[in-house]
Formats: C-alpha cells, sequence, structure tokens
C-alpha cells in the first residue's frame, strides 16, 4: 500500500507548510528529506506521521531504497532557490538543482512514484528569454525539459507547479538566502531602512504561501499530469512594497539575472500552464504586521 508522501526540502520554507497542510489534510505518512542548507529544525511539525531525513537530494536511491514501494508521491521542493545567490555559489546551485533532481527523477521514474515539481516563474519569464539571465533560471528551465522528455520517451507523470515570489509564515528573513518579503519585515522590526535593489520598479507578484501549499495540494489531488502557476493577481514594484512599510528606503546596485517582471505566461514548452490565483493580499499581510508591531 503506498501510504508515504515524501517532500524533499521539508525543513525549508514552502516545504514546511506543505507538511503541515499534509498532516492536517490527510493521512498519509510524510518523510522529509532536507540537507538544512536553508531549512531549520524550527520548522519540524511533531507529528508521529511525519520523519525528518537530513541528506542531499542526489543520495535519494539510498535514502528511500526500503520505502520506495510504500511512496506515493514525491514534492521536490529541495533544490536551490536563489537568482542573484546563483552567480556565487553556481556549484552549489548546480549539484542541487541539476545532479540532486536528475537524482530524485529517476528515483521517481524507477519505482512508479508521482513526482510534483516545484518550478519558478524566473524560467518562464520574458517569453522565455529569462531562463539563460542566471544559472538558477537555466537548471530550472533544463529540468523542465528533462521532464517533458522524459513524459515523451517513457509516459513519466508529474504536475509541475510554477511558483511567484512566496512569502509568510516560515520565511528566510535574514543571510544570504532570504526572501524579499523577509527582508523587509526584518528591516521594519529592527527598525532599519528598507534596502531596494535598483532600478526598484521591477515588478512582482507575491503569492502568499498558504496559497501556494495550497496549489501543490490541489495539483496533486487533481492528479491530471499538468502545468499549474500559482501567483496573486495583483503585482507590485519592489518600491512600492517597500513604501507599504512606511520606513525609510536604501537603494542598492543593481545585481546580475535581475528581471524586470515576472509576467504570467500560457504556454510553457508544449504545454499549457494552468493559472491559479491566491486569495491572500500582501497590502493586508503587511498592515497587519505594523499593527501588531
Amino acid at each position: 500500500m503506498k501510504n508515504t508522501i515524501v517532500i524533499t526540502g521539508g525543513a525549508g520554507f514552502i516545504g514546511s507548510n506543505l507538511v503541515n497542510l499534509f498532516v492536517k489534510k490527510t493521512k498519509y505518512k510524510i518523510i522529509s528529506i532536507d540537507n538544512y542548507s536553508t531549512g531549520t529544525k524550527k520548522n519540524h511539525n511533531n507529528s508521529r506521521r511525519v520523519k525528518y531525513i537530513k541528506s542531499d537530494t542526489k543520495n535519494i536511491s539510498n535514502i528511500l531504497n526500503k520505502f520506495k514501494n510504500k511512496i506515493h508521491t514525491i514534492f521536490h521542493f529541495g533544490e536551490f532557490a536563489r537568482i542573484y545567490q546563483s552567480f556565487i555559489r553556481m556549484n552549489e546551485c548546480i549539484d542541487s538543482n541539476s545532479i540532486g533532481s536528475n537524482a530524485v527523477f529517476n528515483f521517481c521514474l524507477i519505482n512508479n512514484i508521482k513526482l510534483v515539481y516545484s518550478a519558478t516563474s524566473a524560467s518562464i519569464g520574458n517569453r522565455g528569454l529569462d531562463k539563460n539571465l542566471s544559472p538558477y533560471a537555466f537548471t530550472k528551465a533544463k529540468n523542465l525539459e528533462l521532464l517533458e522528455n522524459l513524459k515523451k520517451w517513457f509516459r513519466f507523470k508529474y504536475e509541475v507547479i510554477y511558483f511567484y515570489n512566496v512569502y509568510g509564515p516560515m520565511q528566510i528573513s535574514a543571510g544570504s538566502m532570504a526572501t524579499v518579503i523577509g527582508i523587509f519585515e526584518n528591516q521594519y522590526k529592527k527598525k532599519k531602512p528598507l534596502t531596494v535593489v535598483k532600478p526598484g520598479t521591477q515588478s512582482r507578484r507575491f503569492t502568499h504561501v498558504d496559497d501556494t501549499v495550497w496549489a501543490c495540494y490541489y495539483a496533486w489531488k487533481e492528479n491530471k499530469c499538468r502545468h499549474y502557476s500559482i501567483s496573486n493577481k495583483k503585482s507590485y514594484t519592489i518600491v512600492q512594497v517597500a513604501k507599504m512599510f512606511r520606513g525609510k528606503i536604501k537603494y542598492l546596485p543593481k545585481r546580475p539575472g535581475e528581471r524586470y517582471a515576472s509576467a504570467l505566461t500560457n504556454m510553457n514548452l508544449s504545454n499549457r500552464v494552468y493559472k491559479l490565483f491566491g486569495k491572500k493580499s500582501l497590502k493586508n499581510y503587511i498592515l497587519n504586521l505594523i499593527k501588531s508591531s
């Protein structure tokens, strides 16, 4: 009986929120594989149904060998997930996103396990031209091409979810892997100027993590082997978001790999992308943060 769900990156920001959702909504056993490069034990769920394993995804065949006949689905969220940092730590990015992800794909293929893969808007922006802006976007785009071919060659079954600038509980708010909203929130609480990368007019669709993991759960339940995007309908520039915090702003030099906009897309490769939209508002999230401070 396939009674187990595996979540790579299950101690990280999005993965831990998905673990919590599955504990609440299902009776499945859950295994998290995380190397704790950005994940933390503070994000662990205390349920007895959740098992946490510290390891890299490139070792997945050895780690999960004794569980392979019980695994229903692998949610693969355990990748290197920052644009600017992928220039500084390119080998780490390739090791995680190319070598590690290939190991996950192969494990799923050999053992007839369903895959749910977290893609990124960075690989499909600007009509697909943004896929070569950074090592991160490049590796993610190549993974999508590989999945497309695995479907053609072996009828491999998977769902793909495109994430758009996720924020919310358990987000990374400090250090080199911090997210934009996490950085702003941390700076606001410490009464420091909010740092905006120039020009500041680059726009993003910020999506609450609750909406994001709901979309992952929805795609998994629907089981239609589709590509989905989960975003908010409202788009904001970075400087607009900074101004919502009602504090001082400090501009930083422009960085390599910076995208001007995260536009929605209708197509990726030969697939239609089914658009899902989140319900939670970034503006309300920030207003509630200010009120509670």
